[in-house]
């Protein structure tokens, strides 16, 4: 049996194909369009999720859509109406895409999918809810879903046990733990939906104390915190419940001045309200999961929704609360809800039984090693063809050892928005300058932001101060842990400013050439510790097809990319990619 499911017409739109309860395909749409955080009807990943089952629209036996359109319309209808005239703007700018998109959603999948089956939809946090618990390894657990906004809610908690999800709680639509983040993210200069990452990142260079920081307490201000985590806005400090931006003039006035332009100065103020956030944040989260361990008395918890990708949080959970086991899946946000909605038709709808926990998170495209070559010659790319993977794995840590920026593509793309060591760029982490070198000649992004450490997962203790067992959504770069104090200044590159590092462990099973670079580079180094980030530039999607990945090199400064088992030196190939067409794209 075969269910489709798909996220779309809001942001990250999605596609997800199941066969019999397992997950075979599942990719975001914006990597197929290159367009970042796509939000159309995903036809390419639906394509692609039936191309891999070498299957047509007619095997598949159900269609799920992650939420529920005249709901969130009734929402939308009632915010409006509730802060009329103020909101006429921003409403009459809305509706052509609810009149023309998302009250049609039956229409489009029959019509863009000349589908003829069954359609299905689920409210949106219990497809968050069904996207972390039913492919996670627990057989019970509470669950906590928190993003911007559902249909109604933000907030959610519940507890789950086989293929049955109770949610018991939730907060409702204005009041929301992420569209408070997103608002702060929009008054620091930064892109909703987009960028909340980066103000997470910017927090540890403020000043995390409580006592010593100013914009803490002015925060506290706008939410009412109850001491079960439960939480209230003061809506007057916001406008995004009827404008089409966030922060009100009373909030500018409150944090001591006007919104930063993108692109400016970022303060010392800046930094210390991004810090503010980050404690408020992960003080009514930690209130919230204490509560729920109460109510719950369940060791294992699930998180889902956009909150739940706030990796710095993330590693302080099981430290911070009762809870033994923690887990998130790859793509926590809205684009994961494709894969909730399809598990949820499987699971509790249909009744089946759960036979699959998702062990990697390699579910996008792959090329087959003639693929890629092809690609290579039709294009006249010069290469170096490995007889072997040992050659292979040798040169590639020799380079990276001797400070080479490498880009890493092998394998099926990665599901969700981190790079996990199918379409990486990876460098060396004890370079001192390669932080700077990554940011200002490769990803072209901001001076403040942090890379990430790669580190086979039974040497991540001695390195990394993290939860013992090991956490499996380490795997996905969800958590960040302080770096052991003696292994700082040896790892300069993937050392944050207040010492910690976005850790992702591998495990040979899932990814058997990423681990062996990175061990044989530790046979180099006497490191086994990677550079990991994202196979893209600031502004675009991580790379999916070989011709992403070679546009990408030609693009940035980096020095070699390598492809199955291609080695391509970018100054052996012409420069003269941004002006010819010649360069075949499939």
């Amino acid at each position: 049996m075969y269910i489709l499911g798909i996220s779309c017409f809001y942001h990250d739109a999605s596609a997800a194909l199941l066969k019999d309860g397992v997950i075979v395909a599942a990719a975001a749409e914006e990597r197929f369009t290159r367009k970042k955080h796509d939000t159309s009807f995903p036809i390419n990943a639906i394509k692609y999720c039936l191309k891999n089952q070498n299957i047509t629209i007619d095997d598949v036996e159900y269609v799920g859509f992650y939420e529920k359109p005249f709901l969130k319309f009734e929402r939308v209808l009632f915010q409006h109406l509730d802060s009329f005239p103020m909101s006429l703007k921003t409403f009459l700018s809305s509706t052509p895409s609810w009149l023309n998109e998302k009250l049609r959603v039956i229409r489009i999948i029959k019509k863009e999918l000349k589908y003829k089956g069954d359609i299905l939809f689920i409210e949106q946090h219990m497809a968050h809810a069904a996207s972390s618990f039913l492919i996670s390894p627990f057989k019970k657990a509470a669950i906590v879903t928190t993003d911007g906004v559902g249909e109604w809610t933000t907030t959610t908690y519940g507890v789950s046990e086989g293929s049955e999800i109770h949610l018991m709680k939730e907060i409702k639509f204005p009041h929301s733990l992420g569209l408070l983040y997103s608002a702060i993210t929009a008054y620091l200069g930064f892109k909703v939906n987009d960028s909340e990452y980066k103000v997470m990142g910017l927090s540890a260079w403020g000043t995390m104390d409580k006592e010593k920081n100013e914009y803490y307490q002015k925060l506290k201000k706008v939410i009412h915190v109850k001491e079960d985590g439960s939480y209230r806005l003061d809506m007057s400090y916001f406008k995004y419940h009827y404008a089409d931006r966030m922060p009100s003039k009373r909030l500018c006035e409150l944090l001591d001045g006007p919104v930063r332009k993108p692109e400016s100065e970022m303060t010392q103020r800046h930094k210390d309200i991004a810090a503010a956030l980050q404690m408020i944040l992960e003080e009514i989260m930690l209130k919230m999961l204490n509560h729920v361990y109460k109510v719950t008395q369940c060791e294992n918890v699930v998180l889902a929704g956009g909150v739940a990708l706030n990796s710095v949080f993330n590693g302080k959970i099981l430290k911070n609360t009762p809870f033994k086991k923690i887990w998130i899946q790859p793509d926590a946000g809205d684009g994961g809800t494709s894969i909730g909605v399809a598990s949820y038709i499987y699971h509790t709808i249909l009744g089946h039984d759960r036979n699959y926990v998702l062990k990697d998170a390699f579910l996008g495209p792959g090329f087959s090693t003639e693929e890629i070559r092809e690609f290579l010659d039709t294009n006249n790319i010069k290469y170096t063809e490995f007889k072997d993977e040992k050659e292979l794995v040798g040169t590639i840590a020799k380079l990276i050892y001797e400070n080479k920026i490498i880009g890493w593509f092998q394998g099926r793309m990665e599901w969700g928005p981190r790079a996990l060591g199918a379409r990486s760029i990876l460098a060396n982490p004890c370079n001192s300058e390669m932080r700077d070198i990554l940011n200002l000649k490769v990803k072209h992004r901001e001076k403040f932001r942090p890379f990430a450490p790669v580190v086979c997962e039974e040497d991540a203790m001695i390195y990394f101060d993290c939860d013992n067992p090991i956490p499996e959504p380490t795997d996905f770069m969800l958590m960040v842990y302080p770096i052991r104090k003696e292994w700082r200044d040896k790892l300069p590159a993937v050392t944050h400013v207040d010492g910690s590092g976005r850790l992702q462990t591998i495990r040979r099973f899932q990814n058997p050439l990423y681990y062996d670079v990175i061990k044989e580079f530790g046979r180099l180094s006497e490191i086994p510790i990677l550079v990991n980030t994202s196979f893209n530039i600031r502004g675009e999607p991580i790379v999916c097809t070989p011709f992403d990945a070679y546009k990408c090199m030609m693009g940035t400064g980096f020095d070699f990319l390598v492809m199955d088992k291609f080695l391509i030196k970018r100054d052996d190939n012409p420069q003269d990619i941004w002006d010819s067409e010649k360069y075949a794209k499939e």
